[in-house]
Parts: C-alpha cells; structure tokens; sequence
C-alpha cells in the first residue's frame, strides 16, 4: 500500500491523464444520448471524439514520462498503449456506424479507465 501512495505523489501527471481520459470517455456517452434525441449531439458526438483520442494519447505521454524519466514501472505504458489501440478502434467503428461494436466497445473503455484510475 505505501509503493502506491509513493506512486502516486511521484507520478500526479499519469494520475491526472487517466482522470482526463475517464472523464472524456463518460462524457462520450453523455454525448451518444444526444446524439440519439438532439439535432447537435452528432456534432458534439464528434467533437468529443476527438477530444478523448486526445486524452488517450496524453495518457501514454503520462505514463512514458513516468517510466523513463521518472524511473516508474514499465507497466503504465502497456496499459496505456493498449488503451490506445482500443481508443482507435473504437473511432473506426464509430466512423462505420457499428453500434453492435462501439457501444459495447464504450462501456468496455469506461470500465477499463475507472479501474485504472482506481489502481493509481
């Protein structure tokens, strides 16, 4: 318990990343009910998408500068470089208008990013 409280004093950014990350993501399904019952929220929808690719790739800087750098485990990295992967595939479907892929996909992210909020 002490290594992680160490953590976390250590590395705030990495913990500041996956909060803006986790945020982002639940604002994109606050954004996918609109855009089931506004004229707008296709536009936000989108706009929102960027903004959490964005956060997905400050994640990774976050969790980079907290390996090398910061003399971290290599661990954040993977995590966030998969999360990564997730966050693209999650725009491609999207893109393809795949509801049966990008809302399970969602959740799914959601899920991920608030364990490893938890976890830091």
């Amino acid at each position: 318990m002490a290594a992680s409280a160490t953590t976390r004093r250590r590395f705030p950014f990495l913990r500041i990343a996956i909060a803006v990350q986790t945020l982002t993501i639940f604002l994109q399904a606050v954004s996918a009910g609109l855009l089931m019952s506004s004229s707008y929220g296709e536009a936000l929808h989108s706009a929102g998408a960027r903004v959490m690719y964005g956060a997905s790739m400050l994640y990774v800087l976050a969790a980079v500068l907290a390996w090398k750098p910061g003399g971290g485990s290599p661990r954040p990295v993977w995590h966030a470089s998969g999360f990564l992967a997730l966050a693209s595939v999650q725009v491609v479907v999207g893109i393809a208008h795949m509801p049966s892929v990008h809302l399970p996909l969602g959740v799914l992210m959601f899920g991920l990013s608030v364990l490893a909020l938890a976890r830091r």
